[in-house]
């Protein structure tokens, strides 16, 4: 990939912007042979579907001792010092600027601030399964949203496979419903989806003159300072809260944050925006599981069959066939 031309050169060490014991270097890497790519793309999806998955399991366990905006903000300051440790081992960022820079902040606040504020909010009374069927919305607006505004069109396959794996989520949603939720928390639920398709458009248009890494940190960072106002709150409740919900913020700001949107980052910048996001329906029947092997909660055949279709829609929608 490429940096604008602004960056093109490489930073000296009175340059601006510079970090502190990290090399800035705007030289793009060595893209990785066609072959190999052929596996690290998949592998970074599936990093990034996993881990999602498990957010499901660290918010349930956490959102009993921390509020909504607290637990974002929670999360997303473990991300950012997460982040920070990964880009000194990497050893430098190639740091954007200008209206680039501009779009990486407000990716970031879109991103981690809006939508962890939203769906943690939302999640307060919505049921499991309202919830799910509400940011299962996500991968459908990111293939509108890329045919129109990136020119990937609407492919057959892809459009297919959609629409099975949205069925499987309906079906997850319908066995995991307790009819437990108000028009605030839809409608909140609604905005958390579009978030997460529009911010997967933007950082796709991004990608081209930012590293997936340095991406991942700017806007973690701008995130985190978007949610500085709930400090108070969430030093309040960190002081209260047991061991084991701390350790799941720990968890959600390390794995499902840092790691998974790097991973996402590497694979959106080598694949179209409408399979990755297609993808990510594997989260759904993975989140079953995991709740199912460490919280013991029993998953019913309806979802039990809404998972299989979950996942035969994401094969039909991202394999190729030759």
């Amino acid at each position: 990939m490429t940096n604008a031309t602004a960056d093109s050169r490489q930073t000296s060490p009175s340059a601006p912007g510079r970090v502190p014991g990290m090399t800035l270097s705007t030289e793009a890497a060595a893209p990785a042979p066609p072959t190999l790519n052929r596996f690290l793309v998949p592998a970074a999806a599936a990093v990034t579907v996993v881990l999602w998955a498990s957010a499901f399991i660290g918010i349930r366990s956490a959102g009993f001792d921390y509020s909504p905006g607290p637990l974002a903000l929670g999360r997303i300051f473990v991300g950012t010092l997460a982040l920070t440790v990964i880009a000194g081992l990497a050893g430098k960022l190639r740091l954007p600027r200008g209206r680039t820079l501009v779009g990486v902040v407000v990716w970031g606040v879109l991103w981690f601030g809006l939508y962890n504020l939203a769906l943690n909010t939302a999640e307060r009374t919505l049921d499991a399964g309202t919830a799910s069927l509400l940011v299962g919305l996500a991968p459908i607006l990111i293939a509108v949203f890329a045919g129109i505004s990136l020119g990937e069109g609407f492919p057959a396959r892809l459009l297919l496979g959609i629409g099975i794996a949205f069925a499987g989520v309906a079906g997850i949603a319908l066995a995991t419903s307790n009819g437990a939720s108000d028009g605030i928390s839809v409608t909140l639920g609604l905005v958390a989806a579009v978030v997460y398709a529009g911010s997967t458009i933007l950082q796709k248009r991004l990608l081209p003159k930012v590293d997936s890494l340095t991406m991942t940190w700017l806007g973690c960072l701008a995130g985190t300072v978007a949610c500085l106002p709930f400090t108070p709150v969430l030093l309040e409740e960190l002081a209260a809260a047991p061991t084991s919900a701390t350790l799941s913020v720990v968890y959600l700001g390390v794995f499902p944050t840092a790691i998974a949107f790097v991973t996402w980052g590497f694979a959106l910048t080598r694949t179209t925006a409408g399979r990755l996001g297609a993808a990510t329906y594997a989260a759904a029947p993975l989140a079953v599981l995991m709740s199912w092997a460490l919280l013991g909660e029993v998953p019913t055949p309806v979802a039990l069959i809404g998972g299989t279709l979950c996942l035969a829609g994401v094969l039909v929608a991202t394999l190729r066939l030759r």
